[in-house]
């Protein structure tokens, strides 16, 4: 298999199927494109149905988005428990994957990653301001602190032990850690932060990060 992304520095789409491959176990070798230079614009129209990443390929095919290939490692590699085993907790699991898979445009488009904001590193900026930035904050902080209440007590991530979810949103908690973001001015009581802080600490996010900074 060949995971096909974009710079590890700030592909935020191409780290969620990067972790949950990793949590998977899967043999596979990661190709990274400079998706904003001539040339790698070049490659993507060759190789990509939606010009963009990620991209997996696998028996002949290319599966593209990154919620397909999660959803592909799911049924493929059932062994690693992808979603969490108590139905409740797996319908809201995938509701919350979804929310933050189409959702949060305020987020995405005002404390945006690139390579002027990366994922990894030093660089750290101010908070900017923006319609629906607060509101995307206070609904992340909500459904971060209902989950981890209702469902946390096997572990330190959103259903406990990790799943599909976490890769979801660890991007969020690097956009939180990079514009400085104070989840307790929205209301967190520090549920929400320890989640963010246990998904930056994760052992498959730090290998990507220090791969990244190399």
């Amino acid at each position: 298999m060949e995971l096909i992304i974009g710079p590890r520095l700030y592909s935020t789409w191409s780290l969620r199927p990067w972790l949950v491959l990793k949590r998977c176990g899967a043999d596979f070798t990661t190709t990274e494109i400079d998706i904003y230079s001539p040339a790698g614009q070049a490659e993507l129209a060759r190789i990509s149905p939606s010009r963009l990443v990620p991209l997996l390929k696998v028996e002949g095919e290319t599966i593209w988005d990154s919620m397909a290939i999660s959803v592909w490692c799911a049924e493929r590699y059932p062994e690693a428990r992808l979603w969490p085993a108590d139905p409740h907790a797996r319908w809201l699991a995938r509701s919350a994957a979804c929310e933050m898979h189409g959702g949060f445009m305020a987020l995405r488009t005002h404390c945006g990653m690139g390579p002027d904001h990366t994922m990894v590193g030093p660089d750290r900026s101010p908070l900017p301001t923006g319609e629906g930035l607060e509101r995307d904050i206070r609904r992340l902080v909500s459904l971060f602190m209902e989950m981890r209440a209702r469902f946390g007590a096997g572990g330190p991530y959103l259903f406990g032990e990790w799943s599909i979810s976490d890769a979801f949103f660890t991007p969020v908690a690097t956009r939180f850690r990079h514009f400085q973001v104070n989840l307790a001015d929205v209301g967190d009581d520090g549920t929400a932060q320890a989640y963010c802080d246990a998904l930056l600490a994760q052992p498959d996010f730090l290998e990507w990060s220090e791969a990244a900074l190399r």
